[in-house]
């Protein structure tokens, strides 16, 4: 098994302003679909590894609270946690170092209420 996890979705209320936040975020648009009434931004991921989506429905509410992901911060993820908080994000923890060898993690509430995290090398 590559991966544990192979796909993800980020609740949405006000699907437009999560999607205008998450294309700010990641420096591109995401794409839309709608399947079975649920609206999907689908993240960037160029056919590798994990994918994901903001998702909007009957289904979806965003929380703090539960299950927790991790996006790629790049090699430096004060980047990205700058741009999510330009976006209207705030930091609940900063940039912090995990292990010399794992890299850096932190973590933000992006502008539907959701606690996401970032990972990076450096």
């Amino acid at each position: 098994m590559a991966n544990v996890i192979n796909w993800f979705e980020i609740p949405a209320q006000n699907f437009e302003r999560a999607m205008k936040f998450y294309g700010e975020l990641f420096g591109e648009e995401l794409q839309l679909m709608e399947m079975e009434g649920i609206k999907m931004g689908i993240f960037p991921n160029q056919n590798e590894g994990v994918g994901g989506a903001i998702c909007a429905g009957e289904w979806y509410q965003p929380s703090e609270n539960g299950a927790v992901v991790y996006l790629n911060g790049g090699e430096d993820l004060a980047v990205p946690l700058k741009r999510a908080v330009d976006a209207g994000g705030s930091v609940l923890v900063p940039k912090t170092l995990i292990t010399e060898e794992i890299g850096y993690f932190a973590m933000f509430r992006d502008c539907e209420g959701n606690r996401v995290a970032f990972h990076s090398p450096n």
